[in-house]
């Protein structure tokens, strides 16, 4: 879990695995690609698209669960509104196929470390 006061609120389930995708800064699809990379941790094999981040979504650490807490989204989503859109769909599916197992919740507003 990092250590973010939003993920120290949703962290409260000992094993539940809570991170935050912070996209301050990043407007385009190759920075949102990387910033994924980074603060999901997600593996070297990682193929910074849509289709390896949905697999690897599936795959994130956590006995019981995974919360990915989506912020400072705003740049991006004005930036790249249809990568912005396809962003949520694989994030949707993802917690759709996995349910009770992962949650993304998308944070309004800014984030305490503007």
């Amino acid at each position: 879990m990092r250590n973010d006061p939003l993920a120290a609120l949703f962290g409260a389930v000992p094993g539940r695995n809570v991170t935050v995708l912070d996209l301050h800064g990043v407007t385009d699809k190759a920075a949102f690609m990387e910033r994924c990379a980074a603060d999901l941790e997600l593996p070297a094999w990682f193929g910074r698209n849509w289709d390896a981040l949905a697999d690897c979504l599936t795959d994130l650490p956590g006995n019981e669960g995974t919360l990915v807490l989506i912020c400072r989204w705003q740049e991006f989503a004005a930036a790249c509104p249809r990568e912005w859109e396809t962003a949520q769909e694989v994030f949707a599916h993802a917690v759709d196929g996995m349910p009770g197992r992962l949650a993304a919740l998308v944070a309004l507003g800014g984030s305490p470390q503007k």
